[in-house]
C-alpha cells in the first residue's frame, strides 16, 4: 500500500469543512477532526426518521460544538459547502451513509466496523472508486509502538518477516457477567444494552444487529498484520466462544476468539482477541505483537510508551497505566489530508478495509463449520 504523509507549504493549506453524519456512538472520531487544524466541523446531520434517542445524541453534540443539527442528510451534503464527512453512526448504517457521501463527492472518515455483509462493502468500494473520493477507516496504525515496529522491519532488524502473532485482549465490560442472570430472566436486548453502555464508552457494537468482538475490534489487530506483513490473507481457521459476558451469550455472538492466518506470500499469522472485562487489566488491555523473522524476533507492546500512576482514593475505573506520546489521531488525519492534497492513498482505505472484513467473515464461517475457510477476494 502506498502511504503519503507529506504536508504542503503551511501558507497553502486549506481547511476542510466537515459535516458529522450521525454521532450516536462515542464521539472520538468527530472530536479528533475538531481538534485538528485542517478540519472545521460545520454541521451534524442525520435522517429525519431515526429514533428519538439518536436525535437527542446528535443535537447534544451539535450544541456542544455550537454548530447546527440538520435532520436531512442529503440537504446537509448539498447545502453546507462541505468537502469531508465523518461517520460515527450505528454500525449497520456505516456503509449506507458512506455510499451516499461518496455519491455526493465527499471525502470521508468512517468508524469501524464497515458492515457484516461483504456485498455492502463491495458496493461502497465501487462508489468510492467511481466518485474519486478519499476514504479512511479509523484505525490505530500510527500508535508509537506500531511506527517503531514498522521502522524496525524496514531496517531489516529481524531479516525477512516469516510469522506474526497478535494478542488483542480489550479490558472493557459488556454488562452483566455470563451466568449472573437467572433462567427465567429474559435475554438482554442488544440495542438497549449498547445504548446503556454509551455512558462509559463501551458501546462498540452500537446498533440493532448484535456483533461479536471479531467484527467490532478485529479490524485493529488485522490492520496491524496487514500493514506489517504486506501480503493478503488467503485462508483462515478460527475458534470462538462466549466466555465473559451475558449480553454476548444471549445474542449468540463471541467475546473471545482465536484465528490462524495463511498469507499469499507463504507466511503465517495468528490472532487472539477478546473483551475480557474492566477488572482484568490496569490499562486498556493486553495488546502485543510477536514477530518472527529469518534473523531474529520482535515483541511489541502496543501501549508503550506508558506511565503508571497509583494513589490513595484512585477511582476504580481510572486506568492506572496511561499511554504517552500518542499522536495516532493527529497522524491519521495528517495522512487523510495528505491523501486529499496529493491524490494519494490513506493508510486504511475502502479496499483494504474490505479485505479485512472478508477475513473476519471467513473466520466466523470457520468457527461455525470447524474447518479452514478461504478468504473471499
Amino acid at each position: 500500500m502506498r502511504v503519503r504523509n507529506c504536508v504542503p507549504d503551511p501558507d497553502q493549506l486549506r481547511i476542510f469543512r466537515t459535516v458529522v453524519l450521525s454521532v450516536v456512538k462515542h464521539a472520538y472520531l468527530p472530536d479528533a477532526l475538531a481538534a485538528h487544524p485542517r478540519f472545521e466541523l460545520v454541521a451534524v446531520a442525520d435522517d429525519p426518521a431515526r429514533p428519538e434517542w439518536t436525535h437527542q445524541r446528535n443535537q447534544h453534540y451539535a450544541d456542544a460544538k455550537r454548530i447546527p443539527y440538520i435532520r436531512n442528510v442529503q440537504r446537509a451534503l448539498n447545502d453546507t459547502d462541505c468537502e469531508v464527512v465523518v461517520i460515527s453512526s450505528e454500525a449497520e448504517r456505516h456503509c449506507d451513509l458512506a455510499i451516499r457521501a461518496a455519491q455526493a463527492g465527499k471525502h470521508m472518515v468512517v468508524d469501524k466496523p464497515l458492515a457484516s455483509d461483504i456485498t455492502k462493502i463491495d458496493a461502497l468500494v465501487a462508489a468510492v472508486a467511481e466518485h474519486h473520493v478519499k476514504f479512511l477507516v479509523w484505525n490505530r496504525n500510527f500508535l508509537p509502538a506500531l511506527l517503531e515496529c514498522r521502522r524496525s522491519l524496514e531496517a531489516g532488524s529481524i531479516g525477512n518477516l516469516r510469522a506474526i502473532h497478535c494478542d488483542f485482549y480489550f479490558s472493557k465490560d459488556a454488562g452483566p457477567r455470563k451466568g449472573t442472570r437467572g433462567p427465567e430472566d429474559p435475554p438482554i436486548n442488544w440495542l438497549e444494552r449498547q445504548i446503556e453502555a454509551h455512558a462509559d464508552g463501551s458501546d462498540g457494537g452500537l446498533g440493532v444487529q448484535p456483533m461479536g468482538e471479531l467484527q467490532i475490534e478485529g479490524i485493529y489487530p488485522l490492520a496491524y498484520i496487514q500493514m506489517l506483513m504486506g501480503s493478503p490473507v488467503t485462508r483462515v481457521f478460527a475458534r470462538t466462544a462466549t466466555h465473559f459476558h451475558q449480553a454476548n451469550f444471549d445474542n449468540n455472538v463471541e467475546d473471545l476468539a482465536t484465528v490462524s492466518l495463511e498469507m499469499e506470500n507463504g507466511c503465517v499469522g495468528s490472532l487472539c482477541l477478546g473483551r475480557i472485562g474492566a477488572a482484568s487489566h490496569p490499562d486498556i488491555g493486553e495488546i502485543k505483537l510477536h514477530l518472527l523473522g529469518s534473523e531474529g524476533s520482535l515483541v511489541i507492546s502496543e501501549a508503550r510508551p506508558e506511565v503508571a500512576i497509583y494513589y490513595r482514593g484512585q477511582p476504580p475505573a481510572q486506568f492506572k497505566h496511561r499511554r504517552v506520546a500518542d499522536e495516532n489521531n493527529f497522524l491519521l488525519l495528517e495522512n487523510f489530508a495528505a491523501a486529499i492534497d496529493e491524490d494519494g492513498d490513506t493508510i486504511l482505505d475502502a479496499r483494504a478495509a474490505r479485505d479485512i472484513a472478508a477475513v473476519v467473515q471467513a473466520a466466523l464461517e470457520s468457527a461455525k463449520s470447524g474447518i479452514p475457510v478461504e478468504v473471499e477476494r
